[in-house]
């Protein structure tokens, strides 16, 4: 540890002994303080043990042992039938993530918004409830022992009804930590992997989309030659704060995921604000011979972009039904010559399209999720899943400012925001995994 980090440790512990100090006297009492001096302490407190935590963070390398192989999560076991009904487990998980959703982001969903950031304590409260854990081997320290690609459709789906650019930012870790899972050797999985599995996640991002026209995830200008990656990276999550990333470069044989460290002296981070996603901190990365350790092979980089648009996918669901679930008390409520609007042909049907229209969606994607939970060819299904959530995604949102009226345009209803967001289905690649 540089002797800079010792004086911050050093001056964090001084600093919450004092405020406890105080917090003890009776002082306080007198002038009617004490609780607002115990709340200084506990924020203080929980602040400063996560600043030392970060401050002395390092991803200590693993040498490899001779006969080690990395850990893989068998495929799950399927029943034979097609029932997408989740399991006891699943609905016990999404249960907690469904409220954590409503109770949590919902509130915070404006101010994110407005800021462009998802508030600390939102992320902190996330990764308590193991996010980062659902694709991980508990034999390296995570919850699951069989291939959960259903479980993580489950929980975009019930983070992204409460705001799909906060549930970006809460989920941009995992997918790093999904990623070194599935694909990382035994040294990478014991080098990083107990970072994702402790009490102080790191902020970490999946990298793929590239700032140019018509991108195509399979012909990337980043490049990968003699050791060094080359190039820039767009639409990146919590990019100014990452402590990690997954690349997707372009070699002599294919595409192909890279492992990178952010404090590289070749690492630039840019902001770049967006038209949706706002609270998930976007950022742009430029990457100058910036030494990398290849993650996987060509083909496991394929997997990515289909588990990646999965789970776009799956955010496209909890948005969806996000409009439906406000728009349909709108027009109940909204009278017009003397009825609901809802009353009136052309709204009605408006509204009972969104939700059929979200059944198709959410149809395809569950069995995309399964399909790759079982270890099964997926391709297929991620494809017709994304053309579906693309298109009909964009069209429920933009149904659901219409049938607000001049509603739909203000910031005083969440649909214009929803609106924004689900804008980005057809658009982002990678920064989510399932």
């Amino acid at each position: 540890m540089s002797l800079q980090q010792r004086t911050r440790r050093d001056a964090i512990g001084f600093g919450v002994a004092w405020l406890n100090k105080l917090a003890r006297s009776r002082t306080i009492d007198r002038f009617g303080l004490r609780k607002p001096a115990e709340r200084v302490v506990f924020e203080a407190t929980k602040t400063g043990f996560r600043t030392a935590g970060a401050l002395s963070r390092r991803f200590t390398a693993v040498s490899k042992q001779a006969g080690s192989a990395p850990s893989r999560l068998p495929a799950a076991r399927g029943s034979g039938y097609f029932d997408l009904t989740p399991t006891e487990d699943q609905e016990l998980m999404v249960g907690v993530v469904r409220e954590f959703a409503t109770e949590v982001l919902r509130p915070a969903a404006s101010a994110a918004d407005t800021a462009c950031a998802t508030e600390r304590t939102v992320l902190d409260s996330s990764a308590e409830l193991g996010l980062s854990l659902i694709e991980v081997h508990e034999e390296l320290g995570g919850i699951v022992t069989e291939r959960s690609a259903m479980t993580g459709v489950l929980v975009a789906e019930a983070l992204a009804h409460g705001d799909m650019g906060q549930a970006v930012a809460c989920l941009a870790p995992s997918a790093v930590s999904t990623a070194i899972s599935l694909w990382g050797d035994e040294t990478q999985q014991a080098t990083y992997l107990p970072a994702f599995t402790g009490a102080s996640v790191p902020a970490a991002a999946l990298a793929l989309v590239e700032p140019r026209p018509v991108f195509d995830p399979y012909d990337l200008k980043t490049r990968y030659t003699g050791g060094l990656l080359n190039g820039v990276k767009s639409l990146v999550p919590r990019g100014a704060e990452a402590e990690l990333f997954v690349i997707g470069a372009q070699t002599d044989a294919g595409p192909a995921l890279f492992m990178i460290e952010a404090d590289h002296p070749g690492v630039t981070i840019e902001a770049e604000p967006s038209m949706g996603l706002r609270a998930a901190s976007l950022s742009r990365v430029i990457l100058t011979d910036v030494p990398a350790a290849p993650l996987g092979t060509v083909d496991d980089y394929a997997e990515c972009v289909r588990l990646s648009r999965l789970g776009w996918c799956a955010l496209a669901l909890g948005t969806a039904r996000a409009v439906l679930d406000y728009v349909t008390p709108y027009v109940n409520s909204r009278y017009a010559f003397g009825e609901p609007i809802s009353h009136r042909q052309s709204v009605a049907f408006m509204v009972a399209n969104i939700g059929i229209e979200l059944e198709g969606m959410k149809l395809v994607t569950y069995r995309a999720g399964s399909r790759a939970s079982q270890g099964l060819p997926f391709a297929r299904e991620v494809a017709l899943a994304r053309r579906l959530c693309t298109d009909k995604g964009m069209r429920i949102g933009t149904d659901g400012v219409q049938l607000l009226g001049g509603h739909g345009f203000v910031k005083e209803h969440p649909v214009e925001r929803w609106y924004r967001d689900l804008r980005a289905i057809g658009v982002m690649e990678g920064a989510v995994l399932i």
